[in-house]
């Protein structure tokens, strides 16, 4: 027997998977906007590595 899940207000939100596709959609935007390959400097600054590593070092 097939289930199937109930309809309506079951909606399931990772929101680490949303960070994510986020990022990536930055990136596509980025990348698409420059005229060549992206540094590793311009990739952290798009991912605001920095601004991770500081929230990460105040700990």
């Amino acid at each position: 027997m097939t289930q199937v899940a109930p309809g309506g207000g079951t909606t399931v939100q990772d929101h680490v998977a949303l960070a994510e596709i986020d990022l990536c959609g930055d990136l596509i935007i980025a990348a698409s906007a420059a005229e060549d390959r992206l540094s590793l400097a311009s990739i952290d600054e798009v991912l605001r590595v920095a601004e991770e590593r500081e929230t990460l070092g105040s700990f």
